[in-house]
């Protein structure tokens, strides 16, 4: 096999991301603090700091000294270089937001869909209207946005899990395999994407990920997945289809997923999952009926705040015992420094899961796998799916204008 050799423009190529990490996290800082918070040299920094004014992604802020000394420059992403969009395409939604090029959220819009609609045109539709109206929400709060300043839509699509005979279970498979249609409907820079990749470029940029080379993002909602980053780089599998976590098995012949397999992970931990635990332990409970999902893990979550009956206090910790076993089943294979838990049932459950969870996954780990695991509910929050899709669709811009050669997303 061929050793890919690393040139002088990747390396340089690296150290731009480097410097913008640190600057996106930072906010505003001097030539030195970047050089200080990467590692890497002053000159360098230097170096890359010129790049990036040069094609308008940093500007400068402000210039600070006392008496003494030359003053220093602070500088900041240029938050004016243009318009990002990232779509989270879900099951019964579609939502569109919009960001400035220093990502920073200016506007969003959601588009109601029909779950059992996947038909190619209806969801192409669906991603242009959440465009169109995110735009003109950014014009009437005050941060105008046309088409003309997009550099780049970023579309987060599920789905690849289902089998080629069965129906598609997730929202929806074929825009995959229109991929041109949708960018001829959508009209700009696009970049496709699965919203695990996402959530994991989201903790990577504005999360743990800053300080966690090897770690994990745990999505738990309708479906359930894993954005897994090894040394610094987001795990993406032969097909791209790394981290359907949510599809590997609990329990032997346990209950039927809504991939077509029996005994997932997300057919006990996903939301689903969690009220049929409740379903089982007390079927009379009015909870047990509820109809819409996010209604029941909101009811859920309110009941856990009080004196909660004994048939939900079962069911938390029956969901902590599957949620431990599975995290435990990813630190045998992983072996991660750090696991966030993010998406809605996460942020609405975590803080009554994690306790239960961590020390299942520490009864459940082999060895010491987890002997030095940190697990925690994400700090990323609004929606962590169309804040990482834009971020994907930012790096692909500065791919594009010849800013990044390595590590851009292998994402269509």
């Amino acid at each position: 096999m061929a050793v890919t050799r690393r040139t002088s423009r990747d390396i340089r190529s690296e150290s731009r991301l480097d410097v913008l990490h640190a600057l996106l996290a930072a906010g505003e800082a001097s030539r030195g603090d970047l050089a200080a918070s990467t590692g890497l040299s002053n000159a360098t920094v230097a170096t890359v700091v010129s790049d990036l004014l040069e094609g308008g992604i940093a500007t400068e802020a402000r210039r600070t000294g006392g008496r003494i000394g030359r003053p220093t420059t602070r500088l900041r992403l240029n938050g004016s270089r243009g318009r990002i969009v990232g779509v989270d395409v879900a099951e019964t939604y579609v939502r569109a937001t919009v960001f400035d090029s220093a990502l920073d959220e200016l506007a969003s819009a959601e588009v109601a869909t029909d779950e059992h609609l996947d038909e190619h045109d209806y969801v192409a539709d669906s991603i242009v209207q959440a465009i169109d109206r995110a735009l003109e929400q950014s014009a009437a709060e005050g941060a105008p946005a046309t088409r003309d300043d997009v550099l780049g839509v970023g579309i987060s699509l599920p789905g690849g899990m289902q089998r080629r005979a069965e129906v598609a279970v997730v929202v929806p498979n074929a825009p995959w395999l229109h991929v041109d249609l949708l960018r001829e409907r959508i009209g700009l820079p696009m970049v496709v994407d699965n919203p695990l990749k996402a959530i994991a470029t989201a903790e990577l940029w504005f999360g743990e990920g800053r300080r966690h080379k090897s770690m994990i993002t745990v999505n738990l909602g309708t479906g359930v997945g894993a954005g897994i980053v090894l040394e610094g780089t987001i795990l993406r599998g032969a097909q791209n289809g790394a981290g359907e976590w949510g599809h590997s098995l609990l329990a032997l012949d346990g209950r039927r997923c809504r991939c077509g397999r029996s005994g997932c992970v997300e057919a006990y931990v996903g939301a689903a999952g969690i009220q049929q635990t409740l379903a089982a332990i007390a079927p009379d409970h009015p909870l047990a009926a509820v109809p819409l999902q996010r209604d029941f893990i909101a009811a859920f979550a309110a009941a856990l705040e009080s004196p909660a009956h004994p048939a939900l206090t079962e069911t938390l910790e029956l969901t902590a015992r599957y949620l431990g076993s599975a995290i435990a089943d990813l630190c045998a294979i992983v072996n991660p420094e750090m696991i966030t838990l993010t998406g809605w049932t996460a942020w609405a459950l975590g803080d009554h899961l994690v306790p239960a969870v961590r020390r299942r996954v520490l009864e459940e780990a082999p060895g010491d796998s987890a002997a030095d695991l940190a697990i925690e509910v994400s700090t990323v929050r609004g929606n962590s799916v169309a804040t990482g899709i834009a971020t994907i669709a930012l790096e692909r811009f500065l791919g594009d204008v010849g800013l990044v050669t390595t590590r851009v997303p292998t994402a269509i």
